[in-house]
């Protein structure tokens, strides 16, 4: 089966009971087994409104037999089980749930509301760092380059990355 990796976020409310519930609604889906989960760290907001919370943030990696748009629909749809609210919220809200669908095996996709690898995660080490934890030679597919070395470069100077 395909490998998937999961980006978890959560800035409300009990932050890691969130994260652990969504990764036993994960786990309880048909065509997933969840393999391996990172730890989790604490990351600050990034673009988010004033006032914004800490993140409490890791990876998940999943097998899986459902296809990207599934396994992305199967995500949103545990983000609204768990109390998440889209609808007229502004991009980047605070928000008890956010899983990102970071990588799909080798796809890349770029379409309306799907992209892989995820558009943004070469930006984050909150993400990259997690990933890297439980898939150390993880690479993009895009490009062949190592996600070590992506995660080297915000080291070198990105807000965020500092202590990770």
């Amino acid at each position: 089966m395909p490998r998937a990796f999961i980006g978890l976020g959560s800035n409300l409310g009990d932050r890691e009971a969130n994260l652990a519930a969504a990764l036993d609604a994960l786990g309880r889906v048909a065509g997933v087994r969840l393999a391996r989960v990172s730890s989790l760290i604490e990351s600050e907001p990034e673009g988010c409104p004033p006032g914004s919370g800490r993140f409490l943030n890791g990876v998940a990696a999943i097998e899986t037999s459902l296809g990207p748009r599934e396994l992305l629909a199967a995500l949103l749809e545990i983000e609204r089980g768990l109390g998440r609210d889209r609808a007229g919220r502004p991009r980047n809200a605070p928000r008890t749930l956010d899983l990102d669908l970071l990588l799909y095996a080798d796809a890349v996709v770029s379409g309306p509301g799907l992209e892989l690898p995820h558009p943004r995660m070469h930006q984050r080490a909150f993400v990259l760092w997690p990933l890297l934890q439980i898939e150390p030679r993880a690479i993009d597919p895009r490009s062949g380059e190592p996600w070590a070395a992506a995660l080297a470069r915000l080291r070198d100077g990105a807000p965020g990355a500092a202590g990770l």
